[in-house]
């Protein structure tokens, strides 16, 4: 084989033996996973809001950021339930570039993965303990998970991997809301078969056990635009888009319909300032179509401290290393505006 092997890294019953999640944590985080699921049962008349950095690259910024998001959470506690993003891993369209905490938890240093597993699992145990918030991550390494299955409250699937067997399997196992993207095509249909799959019971090989999964009836839609055979970006967040994906899920017999919309990615052609924007235009479809309404149960937006992007030695407290977000000025009034919004629509129900 092509490829040297390193050492052989801690299991994730060892890393957890080591950086144990108290029961007092465990059950805020119990709380959380409640509203959230209250949400797809239809029992809360809420929206998600999955905000947050597009990478995850320094604990302390990351951890001001949640400080700022716990404050806001409190005047829209009647109308949204924030789920921060921390995302800890970042798939590479060209294998180039910084993949996130789990690789670097120094973005200047060396790759080194032990510290990364450590580094990720400590960053979601203080933002728990700190913020009260459980968070978001994409799983973009199925046997990873497991290393902190214990701490997320919500799993993103990205769009080229919604295609892949062995997520949509793991996907199947977890007891938590897993978000499929629509791929990169914008094959819509893909998207709903991975859905399909992951809501059903399935036998495999997970960490190298035969397993069996009961299905995760809390796997659903997060529409974040596509690419053409040109390479041109497209959106798909508009009324007919959501419209559309309202009547596949009616004929697909799916358990709780759910449709995220990511503002950011294809939909926004990566011009993050776009977001506010494209979030205001999700709401006013909702608030024309109760089907809609019924159905967009989340917004996805990438956010940070600072606007726009930096490269990784430019050292800026706050501003994203990876994909350009918004900054906290402009994330705080989007976050009051959207609130508005549903406090409308909460008051016409």
């Amino acid at each position: 084989m092509n490829m040297d092997f390193i050492r052989k890294l801690p299991t994730p019953q060892e890393i957890k033996a080591l950086y144990p999640l108290s029961e007092t944590l465990m059950a805020v985080k119990q709380q959380n996973d409640a509203a959230i699921r209250d949400i797809f049962y239809g029992k809360s008349n809420k929206m998600m809001l999955i905000i947050g950095p597009c990478s995850a690259d320094r604990e302390d910024a990351v951890i001001e950021y949640m400080k700022r998001l716990r404050d806001i959470q409190e005047k829209v506690k009647a109308q949204l339930v924030i789920i921060p993003r921390i995302y800890t891993n970042k798939p590479r369209t060209t294998g180039k570039g910084y993949k996130g905490m789990l690789h670097q938890p120094n973005p200047i240093s060396s790759p080194d993965m032990l510290k990364g597993l450590i580094a990720i699992r400590k960053l979601h145990m203080r933002a728990l303990a700190e913020t009260g918030f459980s968070c978001a991550d994409e799983m973009l390494y199925p046997e990873n998970h497991r290393y902190l299955s214990d701490l997320l409250s919500y799993v993103a699937v990205g769009a080229r991997s919604v295609e892949n067997q062995s997520h949509r399997l793991t996907a199947s196992g977890l007891d938590l809301p897993v978000g499929m993207k629509n791929p990169t095509s914008g094959d819509l249909s893909v998207m709903m078969n991975a859905i399909y799959a992951a809501q059903h019971a399935h036998t495999f090989i997970y960490r190298g056990w035969e397993v069996v999964s009961q299905g995760n009836p809390f796997t659903h839609a997060i529409l974040r635009g596509y690419v053409d055979k040109q390479g041109e970006s497209h959106p798909n967040y508009h009324y007919e888009d959501l419209v559309h994906l309202c009547e596949m899920y009616e004929s697909s017999n799916l358990a709780y319909p759910c449709i995220v919309v990511d503002t950011n990615h294809a939909n926004s052609n990566k011009h993050w300032d776009e977001q506010p924007r494209i979030a205001l235009s999700v709401l006013n479809s909702m608030e024309h179509n109760p089907k809609i309404r019924n159905m967009v149960k989340g917004l996805m937006i990438e956010s940070y401290l600072e606007d726009g992007a930096q490269k990784i030695d430019e050292g800026v407290f706050g501003k994203s290393i990876t994909d350009p977000c918004l900054g906290w000025e402009k994330t705080e009034q989007l976050i009051m505006e959207i609130a508005a919004h549903v406090k409308a629509m909460q008051e016409k129900e």
